[in-house]
């Protein structure tokens, strides 16, 4: 066991608390890492708000990047030393792992939401108990993660380690959503609805592959602002005659859109502003939304429900490293460091939309 820090949820919805713990070393199928980052994102703070009371305390965090230390007896392809991103946890035998889209992996939940191993074990101990981890594969908000080698992609060196923290989650969603499963063709039109870390990642992606115009909505004038400068044609407030206007910037009606919000009212709307066989990305968390199915049905509307961009990180992460490489993915321009200790502020920056992707840094 070694001593580690890691910020605890103790009960439902209550603010993360740094304090010390103590870490497994790995086990033969696993890695040791060091953090040098981890993202915020929504999902974590939506989760801890909903967590349920018997899995608690809880460590969350599942936008981990950061340096291996050490690697199980059966572990290849990583070694101490390697710079590496932290994405979501799978079994990779399953039918889904297998056919390449491990997002939907058979043992999803009890991986990635279990709050330990697929076993039901965790490697973290808090005074001498049992501490809930694992969350997506990870719990990355700490000094040190044990996580299964499946959920490790080797990333280049010079890779800024708050810019590898994103593409476990938020990069991958955002990107993964427009290229891996909307594909949309160049010149197509896509619409962006809500400008957060994974709005502004499927914006930058639909500009890389070629779509014209791409259209941004939130109702922050900073997230509009930035996604103009990210190559949006255009950034609304949401509100009313919304759907109006973006029927006109697209020419009718948008090829595709991208909610990220979750909100049922927000994805009406984005029905409403395709154009006939459009296809609307449904990639943020939220409650039961209900549709016309008329206006589905004559439309001819495709409706894609995607988790994690639908991505195989293993293959996907360096697509994306690349394309951050060559300009294309400006991951840092969407994000703001915070020293570990300071997971407060962050998460209040986030929600008072003072900031987009703020990421935590460890010293």
């Amino acid at each position: 066991m070694r001593r580690v820090r890691v910020a605890v949820t103790e009960a439902p919805g209550a603010p993360f608390t740094v304090r010390d713990a103590e870490l497994e070393e790995p086990r033969p199928d696993e890695v040791l890492v060091r953090m040098t980052a981890a993202g915020i994102c929504h999902t974590d703070l939506a989760m801890r708000d909903t967590w349920p009371g018997r899995l608690t305390p809880m460590v969350f965090g599942h936008e981990g990047a950061g340096r291996v230390e050490a690697v199980g007896a059966g572990v290849t392809g990583l070694a101490p030393g390697d710079q590496v991103c932290l994405t979501f946890a799978s079994c990779g035998s399953c039918e889904q792992c297998a056919q390449g889209h491990p997002a939907y992996c058979h043992e999803a939940r009890a991986r990635n939401l279990s709050g330990g191993r697929a076993d039901g074990t965790t490697p973290l101990r808090l005074d001498g108990v049992p501490l809930r981890a694992g969350f997506f594969g990870q719990s990355s908000f700490a000094t040190h993660a044990v996580v299964q080698a499946r959920g490790v992609v080797r990333v280049p060196s010079g890779l800024p380690a708050a810019v590898a923290a994103p593409l476990g989650c938020g990069g991958q969603t955002g990107a993964g959503t427009v290229l891996n499963r909307l594909r949309p063709e160049p010149g197509s039109s896509l619409v962006v609805l809500g400008a957060g870390g994974v709005g502004l990642s499927a914006l930058t992606a639909a500009v890389a592959a070629g779509c014209d115009p791409v259209v941004a909505v939130d109702p922050v004038a900073s997230r509009r602002a930035l996604a103009t400068e990210l190559g949006a044609k255009a950034a609304l407030a949401p509100g009313e005659g919304l759907v109006a206007a973006l029927r006109d910037l697209t020419g009718g009606g948008a090829h595709h859109v991208v909610e990220t919000t979750g909100r049922p009212e927000t994805a009406r709307q984005a029905v409403a502003a395709l154009r006939p066989r459009g296809g609307l990305a449904l990639v943020g968390l939220g409650d039961e939304v209900t549709f016309d199915v008329m206006s589905l049905l004559a439309k001819g509307v495709r409706v894609h429900g995607v988790i994690e961009g639908d991505s195989d990180p293993g293959r996907f992460i360096p697509e994306l490293v690349g394309l951050y490489e060559r300009g294309l993915f400006p991951l840092d321009r969407i994000v703001t460091p915070f020293p570990f200790e300071e997971i407060g502020a962050a998460v209040a920056a986030m929600r008072d939309g003072d900031v987009v992707k703020p990421v935590l840094t460890f010293g």
